[in-house]
Order: C-alpha cells, then structure tokens, then sequence
C-alpha cells in the first residue's frame, strides 16, 4: 500500500509524488509516522562497515540525548600555541560542559564534566555526521568569519563580541544535534562532549574521509542524472532562493543599523547644546540641563539596541547556512540515483550482447562488428565461453541494479522523513525570530518617544 506523498514546499506549488529513483520499482513514499530509521552511509560502503555503523549508533526512535543530559558551552577562551607547521598562533577554544539530567532531578548538583573544544573540532565533528549521515539535514555551525557586518562592528573573528555570538552558535549546534533522535544516539558525538584526549583518533578511524563523495563527482551527477526526482530538485531550489531571500534581509537590516546608529548618535549633540546653553540660562538652565541628560542616555542606548539585533541576525544566519545543508541531502539522492542509472544502463547493454552473441547479429555499429567482418566469425567455443561470462556479468548486474534500487528507495524514504522535520523546525524558529525582532523594533520606539516625553516634561517646567 501506497503512503501519502509529503506537503508541498513553501511558495513551489504541488510537489510530485513519483519516486524518480524506482525505475520500474514500486513507489516507496516516505511515511512520517515509521517507527524505523535506517542508516543509510556512502554507496561504497561494505558490509563491514555498515555493521560497524550500526554498532556507533542506535537508530530506534527514543529518547534523545538532550532529554538524558545538560549541554552548554559556558565560556570561550583566548590560546597562544604553535600549529602544525611550528608557527605560532593565536586562537580560541570553548568550554563544553555537561551534567546527567537525573542527577539533577534527585536533588543532587554536581560539578558538570567539562572539556576544551576549537572552532576546527567542531568543523570535524560536523564533516563526519554529513558524510555519516548524508540523508539528515545536519545542523550548521556558526560563521567562521563575520558577515553581513555594518561599518561600526568588528569583521575580527578574535573580537570579543563575535567570539561571545560564535559560543552562543556553537551551544545551539551541540543542542541541535543532541535533539535529534538519530545524530544524537552517535558515539562520535557523545564522545565529543566527553572525552578530550584521543578523540580525533577515533573521527579518523571510522574511515569517514574515504566515504565522502567527492564534489566533481557531485557535480557530474547533478548535470548528467536522467530521471530527477521532481520533489528534490524543487527542494533544492527552494533552499536556494531561501538562501537568497535571507541574504538580502540580513544586507537591509546592516544598512538599516549603520543609519540608525547615526540617528542615536546624532542625538548626543542635542545633549551637548542642552548643557551648554543651560550654562547662559538662569530660569531655563535646570530643564535644559535635564532635558540634556535625556538626549545623552539615548545616544547611548544605541549600543546595547544594536548589539541585541545581532542575536536576532544570528538566528537568521542559522538558516542562510542551513539552506547548504538541504541541498547536500538533495546533491547525495542525485548522486544515488545517477548510480542506480549507469547500473541500469550497464545491465541493458549486457543483455544486448547477449543477445547479439545468441543470434548472431549485430543491432548497431560496434568495434566488435567490425572486426567479425574483417577477421570473420568467432568459434562456437569461444561464443559460448563469452556467454557464460555475459550470464555471470548479468546476474551479477541484476543483483546490483536490485541493491541500488532499495538503496535509493530507502533514502528517499529516510531523507523526507528528516526534511518533513526540518521544515516544521524552520517554520516554527523563523516565525519566533522574526516575531521577536519586531518587539524589539518596538520597544526601541517605545524608549524614544519615552525620552522624548520627559524632554518635553522638563521644558514645561522652565
């Protein structure tokens, strides 16, 4: 029996429901009420490894890790050393605490196990879960380097306000990761957050490098995949213009925080006037001095309004990097299916040779029928020793074509039970961030017409 197909995308209309990828199998729909998550790793991965997967991860739904265990990265702290090539550096490494929910719960506060992580080890720790788990949309990590940055804030990814904002995003990575229900049952990733010493060992032990497709070979897939799935392709370009809508959100809101920033600052010259004129002025000084102050405490604020928008821009710039992470689940399914068609095509022209060699006659121009021409007819023991191993090459090709077909089935199956997720986090967190943003607009209003109030207040009383 057929499950439903997915909802629509935002904005793209009715997405088909037929699975691209069957060739002639049945459709196979992901069905967002399975109880069943099956890990579905590289197309080169052997059995071995796949079982060696099944024993880092326990893939039935259940708790997450989050539920079990207290996650933050409390502090961030600036580090002199030498790098891999003896020059010396400088850099940041960020504390990473956790503490078992139960203990808690018992009454009991302990200590929390704590360790030392950089930037580049949470890249690594991300790097593994995509190629690991390539049908999940894997959470981003913050931004190396600051963008989207108006005049008056630092780009310096030493700077101590984006270093602040990059703990902040690296805390949600570890508590996104940590609610999922299949990421967070990794034993790389419980790993990460609690042991420090041999921990990179292990990450490059699991061969992870090795099974990560390389992007040309992506790339090839992408342009030369006959049969797309019509649902991924639409995915993708959503997750493309996402990306762009997003990227000029994030330019208006800079513009509009360097004018605003003027406008604040502009009215600390008020402030300055005030309190000199307030110095000529016997029965007027002491309410324009007062009215002076007003002016002085709202220039000021300005900083304070300002760096508070950054959080907000932050949340946005979560999902500019999540869009990447939707169109490498849809580049792997292209990659999976344009496998699944050279194994169909390679079959064809097998059986095609069968058949040519059974009968005796050559359907279209070859290097082969040209040389039967010239040299003239094989023997019918060297025919029949070319059918045998035609036969195994068949069989061997039908077994692989049948693999690859449950393969891509599965996948489908696995990554739209994780976008169906994912859009219903997208949807609920953009809402709350924009909603959030707007009351802060506000209540920034709010304090100016308040300022303004008691400057009028104190001019009454002259």
């Amino acid at each position: 029996k057929k499950s439903p197909p997915p909802p629509p995308l935002p904005k793209l209309g009715k997405v088909g429901s037929k699975c691209a990828c069957g060739l002639g199998s049945r459709e196979r729909m992901a069905d967002s009420g399975s109880d069943e998550v099956a890990v579905i790793g590289n197309t080169d991965l052997t059995a071995a490894e796949e079982q060696n997967n099944r024993n880092n991860t326990d893939v039935e739904k259940s708790t997450p890790l989050l539920k079990k265990m207290e996650i933050s990265v409390s502090e961030a702290e600036k580090r002199t050393g030498k790098n891999a090539v003896n020059m010396q550096e400088t850099y940041t490494v960020y504390l990473i605490e956790t503490r078992p929910v139960d203990t808690i719960t018992e009454g009991q506060n302990p200590a929390p196990d704590s360790l030392w992580r950089r930037y580049s080890e949470f890249e690594l720790l991300r790097n593994y879960l995509l190629v690991t788990y390539p049908y999940i949309v894997v959470p981003p990590l913050p931004e190396k380097r600051a963008e989207f940055v108006w005049h008056k804030l630092s780009a310096d990814n030493m700077d101590p306000d984006f270093v602040e904002r990059r703990r902040i995003g690296l805390e949600n990575f570890l508590l996104r990761v940590a609610s999922h229900t299949v990421l967070s049952k990794d034993k790389i990733f419980f790993l990460f957050m609690t042991q420090e010493n041999g921990w990179k060992d292990m990450v490059y032990e699991t061969g992870f490098q090795a099974k990560a497709d390389s992007r040309l070979k992506a790339l090839n897939a992408t342009f030369r995949v006959k049969n797309p799935d019509k649902r991924f392709t639409e995915l993708k370009h959503y997750s493309d213009e996402l990306q762009s809508v997003i990227s000029q959100l994030l330019r208006v809101r800079a513009r509009v925080a360097d004018r605003l920033y003027g406008v604040y600052k502009v009215h600390g010259n008020y402030g300055r006037v005030f309190s000199e004129w307030s110095a000529i002025e016997r029965e007027m000084g002491d309410g324009l001095q007062s009215a002076g102050h007003h002016m002085d405490a709202y220039a000021a604020s300005v900083d304070d309004i300002l760096e508070e928008e950054e959080h907000y821009a932050d949340q946005l710039k979560e999902y500019l990097f999540y869009s990447e992470a939707v169109r490498a689940v849809c580049r792997k399914h292209e990659l999976t299916q344009y496998e699944l068609e050279m194994a169909v095509q390679d079959l064809t022209s097998k059986k095609l040779q069968r058949e040519e060699l059974a009968t005796g006659t050559v359907r279209t121009f070859s290097l082969k029928g040209m040389t039967s021409k010239l040299f003239g007819q094989e023997t019918p023991e060297q025919r029949e020793a070319k059918l045998k191993v035609l036969e195994e090459q068949i069989l061997e090709g039908e077994e692989s074509v049948k693999s690859k077909n449950s393969e891509c089935d599965e996948y489908v199956k696995n990554a739209w039970l994780d976008i169906d997720r994912f859009k219903e986090q997208k949807n609920q967190d953009l809402k709350e961030a924009i909603i959030s943003y707007a009351v802060m607009q506000i209540s920034m209003c709010k304090k100016g017409i308040q300022v303004w109030t008691n400057a009028k207040e104190c001019f009454s009383k002259m």
